[in-house]
């Protein structure tokens, strides 16, 4: 099984997910959400494995996306310009993101990743 871990070096949470993983010994390849975010493809092809709305990616705590009050403007946003904008900044999108083998993860729980990469 191989699965891409997206994460942010700064971010505690993803630090957690990180060790996590790294504890379980599962082998996964890790990106920088926020120098490489995932491309709109991958975001839509994230977003449809996982079953979830599409707001569900969108770190909603974020500096940006309140500097940017996405909160008003995503409801008018098409689906097509909603990924544009996730695939344009990295610090848009909630994180960690753990995909592969046909599964994700959005942010750090325990018992969800025992559960999914367990």
């Amino acid at each position: 099984m191989k699965i891409t871990y997206y994460g942010y070096p700064k971010c505690t949470t993803c630090r957690k997910a990180k060790k996590w993983l790294t504890d379980q010994g599962i082998d996964f390849d890790e990106v920088n959400l926020v120098e490489e975010p995932p491309t709109a493809d991958t975001l839509k092809d994230m977003i449809e494995t996982s079953g979830l709305e599409m707001k569900k990616f969108f770190n909603t705590n974020g500096k940006v996306y309140r500097e940017e009050k996405l909160k008003d403007k995503l409801p008018e946003m098409s689906e097509d310009e909603k990924l544009a904008l996730l695939a344009s900044n990295g610090m848009l999108i909630k994180r960690p993101i753990v995909f592969g083998d046909g599964k994700v993860t959005l942010g750090f729980k325990e018992e969800t990743f025992e559960e999914v990469w367990g």
